[in-house]
């Protein structure tokens, strides 16, 4: 499967105006922008998980203030859908979800292992690190399990080369083996380099500790704008990959319920 995004800059000449929410990991995330090269970012950063529901609307409204804008002048309010903490994702939507009823304006959910790779290349570039042509994303999915999802950078932008899944830590160089190396450099992303250590087998050296970010949200935007993507409030949803949040050893296992060993 591939969905191609067209880079950002080629948005029209009028910079917009976002509002990006990120709260998929354990950390905060929020910013304000217009997500074009060279345009002024404000952001602001703190704990996540059960936390984020009592800091995210101070935090956006102290950068709308810092930016002078308000709320109705934006052209969207962006989240990160997913996957990740089901709690932080339901935060996210549901506050997206009510900005944007009470100030009449669209939704743009992205996903957050796009914006980890996009995080992950804008680090890159930053270090004075080629830009990766592959970014494989890894977020720590918990429950000894890792959310998976390789993109390709392109004059294009990027595209999605698979669905993203869940992967067990020792299964993980496998499903890579495929993917790797990718013609013109590939970049693994993530955070779940020093929480799986060993089980993650022999995974290839380009490695790149990231998070998905406010930031990346921002850069992200125009395109996906221009793309079509943006939603009505209503439409808004979480992607969660998991379908059960709560699961048995057994189901972690991959052996139904009551199966002896």
């Amino acid at each position: 499967m591939t969905v191609s995004l067209p880079p950002a800059d080629h948005a029209s000449a009028t910079s917009p105006r976002f509002l990006a929410i990120e709260t998929s990991t354990d950390r905060l995330s929020v910013a304000v922008g217009g997500g074009r090269p060279g345009d002024p970012v404000r952001t602001r950063s703190g704990a996540g998980a059960a936390q984020a529901s009592t800091d995210l609307l101070p935090a956006v409204q102290q950068l709308l203030d810092e930016a002078g804008w308000a709320l109705q002048s934006l052209d969207a309010v962006v989240f990160g859908r997913g996957p990740g903490a089901f709690t932080g994702l339901r935060t996210a939507c549901a506050v997206a979800q009510g900005l944007a009823y009470g100030a009449r304006l669209p939704v743009l959910p992205v996903d957050t292992l796009l914006a980890l790779a996009e995080q992950a290349r804008h680090q890159q570039v930053a270090d004075g690190h080629a830009e990766p042509r592959v970014v494989m994303s890894l977020l720590d999915a918990r429950m000894d399990e890792i959310y998976v999802a390789p993109y390709a950078r392109s004059a294009a932008g990027w595209s999605l080369l698979a669905a993203p899944r869940l992967s067990r830590p020792e299964a993980l160089a496998d499903y890579l083996a495929p993917w790797w190396p990718p013609a013109g450099g590939g970049l693994l992303a993530g955070n779940v380099f020093e929480v799986y250590g060993d089980r993650l087998g022999a995974l290839p050296p380009a490695r790149c500790q990231a998070l998905p970010d406010a930031g990346a949200l921002l850069r992200l935007a125009p395109s996906l704008m221009a793309a079509g993507a943006a939603v009505s409030a209503h439409e808004a949803q979480p992607l969660y990959v998991r379908d059960k949040v709560a699961r048995t050893t057994e189901e972690r296992e991959g052996q139904p319920p009551g199966v002896a060993r």
